[in-house]
């Protein structure tokens, strides 16, 4: 009898999650370039992006709260995850993530993402060499995370997060959500994993750049040339992204352990995709771990993705881990992220 509500707990999770996701996506048109806060499909972790971000069906350890928060129910201990990256053309990725246990098989996480990038002139067609003036450009997303165990084999878990993206003297925010799903299947260590990502309000710029005078009657000499007046921007969706995988582990001999994890990935913004990835734990210290991002995606610029890491535990469950990824993108260089953690 607990079986079979645990069954019937997946499945109506499934049913509930799967039909949301599929009503915003359109099969037929890639869409590329048509979302706002592109920075919330950088990966987060240098050891889920190792792993080819197939990550979905593992979601064990702080940066689950990226990837599938379900995952933070089923942790017994806390941890704390500074992540970094120099991503391409010169901007500068951060994101600090935690959660702690709360008992009863529930997590409360939180997070900070941000994407900065140095200051630039300011520069017009009269003064192309500069102004004198500098503005700043960035986006940044912080927010929180709840996760619970529904059954022994089913877990749920969302996250609320505050979304801003801002240029000089203009930004644009909005309010999403994240859902996820982790599932023992009955097939020995087969665990499914589902999520949705970035499920929210559109987004439109607004501020000081988009005011202006204007005249409504040029023709007419005694009207009032300076009319304050707002241009009407477009407002864009976010990057809604549904994810579905499989992970299963695998001991060889006695201290090894190769975990293997493939996600198919349907993103509101390309066509579908699938990320596979594997990692080897030796001896539960040293980590090797290798992926491919973005199988079967045309003009795709990503592709292998390498890394390596270490975990020195200390008394109790107090431990520090060390992990760094490469990720090729083509013609667009190589990325590297670095992270530090530590579990509590």
């Amino acid at each position: 009898m607990k079986l079979s509500r645990t069954y019937f707990a997946a499945l109506l999770a499934i049913l509930l999650i799967v039909p949301a996701a599929q009503a915003q996506f359109v099969s037929d048109v890639s869409k590329v370039g048509t979302t706002a806060a592109s920075f919330l499909e950088i990966g987060v972790g240098s050891r889920a992006t190792a792993m080819g971000g197939a990550f979905v069906a593992v979601a064990n350890d702080a940066s689950s709260i990226f990837w599938n928060p379900a995952g933070l129910a089923r942790l017994p201990h806390g941890e704390a995850l500074f992540v970094h990256a120099e991503w391409l053309a010169d901007i500068s990725f951060d994101n600090i993530s935690g959660f702690v246990p709360l008992g009863n098989n529930m997590a409360l996480g939180a997070f900070v993402t941000t994407v900065s990038m140095g200051e630039m002139s300011v520069r017009t067609v009269d003064q192309p060499e500069g102004t004198g003036e500098f503005f700043n450009a960035g986006d940044m997303a912080f927010g929180v995370s709840f996760a619970s165990m529904l059954t022994d084999k089913l877990s749920i878990g969302a996250t609320t997060k505050y979304v801003r993206q801002y240029i000089w003297n203009s930004d644009a925010s909005a309010i999403a959500a994240d859902v996820g799903l982790l599932f023992d299947t009955p097939f020995d260590k087969l665990r499914l994993g589902m999520s949705i990502s970035n499920w929210g309000a559109d987004m439109q710029m607004t501020g000081r750049d988009t005011r202006i005078y204007y005249d409504l009657d040029p023709n007419n000499p005694g009207n009032n040339e300076r009319i304050q007046a707002n241009l009407k921007t477009d407002s864009w969706s976010l990057p809604l992204t549904f994810r579905a995988g499989l992970s299963y582990p695998m001991d060889i001999g006695t201290n090894y352990r190769l975990l293997m994890a493939v996600d198919a990935i349907h993103p509101n913004n390309n066509y579908e995709y699938v990320n596979l990835g594997a990692e080897l734990n030796a001896r539960d210290w040293v980590y090797l771990r290798g992926g491919y991002k973005t199988l079967f995606l045309a003009d795709s610029e990503q592709g292998i993705t390498l890394g390596a890491g270490l975990r020195y535990r200390l008394q109790g469950n107090v431990a520090f881990i060390a992990d760094i990824t490469y990720a090729d993108f083509g013609r667009l260089e190589n990325v590297f992220r670095y992270s530090l953690g530590v579990q509590f």
